[in-house]
Protein backbone atom coordinates (compact mmCIF):
# COMPACT_ATOMS: atom_id res chain seq x y z
CA UNK A 1 0.00 0.00 0.00
CA UNK A 2 1.05 3.40 -1.01
CA UNK A 3 1.94 5.84 2.31
CA UNK A 4 2.77 8.84 1.73
CA UNK A 5 2.32 12.09 3.68
CA UNK A 6 1.15 15.18 1.92
CA UNK A 7 3.81 17.62 2.58
CA UNK A 8 2.16 21.22 4.29
CA UNK A 9 3.99 23.09 1.62
CA UNK A 10 1.86 21.37 -1.28
CA UNK A 11 -1.48 22.33 0.53
CA UNK A 12 -0.97 25.57 1.73
CA UNK A 13 0.46 25.80 -2.60
CA UNK A 14 -3.29 24.23 -3.53
CA UNK A 15 -5.28 26.23 -0.82
CA UNK A 16 -4.03 29.88 -2.37
CA UNK A 17 -3.98 28.61 -6.19
CA UNK A 18 -8.36 27.85 -4.91
CA UNK A 19 -8.92 30.96 -3.57
CA UNK A 20 -7.20 32.64 -6.19
CA UNK A 21 -9.75 31.10 -8.78
CA UNK A 22 -12.75 32.27 -6.16
CA UNK A 23 -12.49 35.87 -7.78
CA UNK A 24 -11.92 34.81 -11.75
CA UNK A 25 -15.08 32.34 -11.21
CA UNK A 26 -16.89 35.19 -9.80
CA UNK A 27 -16.07 37.60 -12.70
CA UNK A 28 -17.63 35.05 -15.18
CA UNK A 29 -20.36 34.79 -13.72
CA UNK A 30 -21.31 38.56 -13.36
CA UNK A 31 -19.98 39.07 -16.72
CA UNK A 32 -22.51 36.56 -18.08
CA UNK A 33 -24.87 37.77 -16.23
CA UNK A 34 -24.53 41.33 -17.07
CA UNK A 35 -25.13 40.13 -20.91
CA UNK A 36 -27.25 42.11 -23.24
CA UNK A 37 -30.81 40.74 -24.63
CA UNK A 38 -30.23 39.69 -28.00
CA UNK A 39 -31.69 42.68 -30.79
CA UNK A 40 -34.31 40.57 -33.20
CA UNK A 41 -32.61 43.66 -35.45
CA UNK A 42 -29.43 42.96 -35.21
CA UNK A 43 -27.63 41.83 -38.68
CA UNK A 44 -26.87 38.00 -37.43
CA UNK A 45 -30.47 37.89 -36.32
CA UNK A 46 -31.82 38.65 -38.85
CA UNK A 47 -29.53 36.79 -41.37
CA UNK A 48 -30.42 33.66 -38.81
CA UNK A 49 -34.27 34.59 -39.40
CA UNK A 50 -34.52 35.22 -34.88
CA UNK A 51 -37.75 36.11 -34.01
CA UNK A 52 -38.50 36.64 -29.76
CA UNK A 53 -41.63 34.74 -29.80
CA UNK A 54 -41.88 31.44 -31.56
CA UNK A 55 -45.81 32.30 -32.65
CA UNK A 56 -44.80 34.85 -35.39
CA UNK A 57 -42.09 33.37 -37.45
CA UNK A 58 -43.07 33.82 -40.77
CA UNK A 59 -44.80 30.66 -42.11
CA UNK A 60 -44.06 30.78 -45.66
CA UNK A 61 -40.16 31.84 -45.20
CA UNK A 62 -39.97 29.27 -42.87
CA UNK A 63 -41.88 26.02 -43.91
CA UNK A 64 -39.83 23.48 -41.61
CA UNK A 65 -40.61 25.64 -38.66
CA UNK A 66 -42.99 24.24 -35.96
CA UNK A 67 -44.97 25.33 -33.38
CA UNK A 68 -43.07 23.55 -30.47
CA UNK A 69 -39.46 24.51 -31.51
CA UNK A 70 -38.16 27.36 -29.28
CA UNK A 71 -35.26 28.26 -28.03
CA UNK A 72 -35.71 26.65 -24.42
CA UNK A 73 -35.62 23.25 -25.88
CA UNK A 74 -32.59 23.99 -28.55
CA UNK A 75 -29.19 22.64 -28.14
CA UNK A 76 -27.39 25.75 -28.17
CA UNK A 77 -29.56 27.30 -25.67
CA UNK A 78 -27.37 27.54 -22.52
CA UNK A 79 -29.68 27.88 -19.61
CA UNK A 80 -32.26 25.64 -18.56
CA UNK A 81 -35.67 24.79 -20.63
CA UNK A 82 -37.60 27.18 -17.56
CA UNK A 83 -35.51 30.22 -17.75
CA UNK A 84 -36.94 33.39 -19.85
CA UNK A 85 -33.50 34.14 -21.57
CA UNK A 86 -29.60 32.50 -21.56
CA UNK A 87 -26.89 32.50 -23.62
CA UNK A 88 -26.72 31.20 -27.04
CA UNK A 89 -24.19 29.17 -28.69
CA UNK A 90 -24.32 31.11 -32.38
CA UNK A 91 -25.49 34.21 -30.23
CA UNK A 92 -22.13 34.91 -28.77
CA UNK A 93 -22.38 37.23 -25.82
CA UNK A 94 -26.16 37.99 -26.10
CA UNK A 95 -28.80 36.74 -24.18
CA UNK A 96 -32.34 35.27 -26.70
CA UNK A 97 -35.79 34.44 -25.10
CA UNK A 98 -36.56 31.07 -24.10
CA UNK A 99 -39.51 31.55 -26.19
CA UNK A 100 -37.39 32.78 -29.55
CA UNK A 101 -36.90 30.93 -32.64
CA UNK A 102 -33.73 30.85 -35.51
CA UNK A 103 -33.49 28.76 -38.32
CA UNK A 104 -30.14 27.08 -36.39
CA UNK A 105 -32.84 25.37 -33.98
CA UNK A 106 -31.92 21.76 -33.45
CA UNK A 107 -34.07 20.04 -30.92
CA UNK A 108 -32.28 18.78 -27.06
CA UNK A 109 -32.05 15.03 -27.26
Amino acid sequence: MFDQKLPRRALLKGALAGLAAIPVVAAVTRAEAAAPALDANDAQAKALGYVDDTSKVDAKANPTHKAEQKCANCVQFQGKATDAQAPCMIFAGKLVNGNGWCKVYAKKP
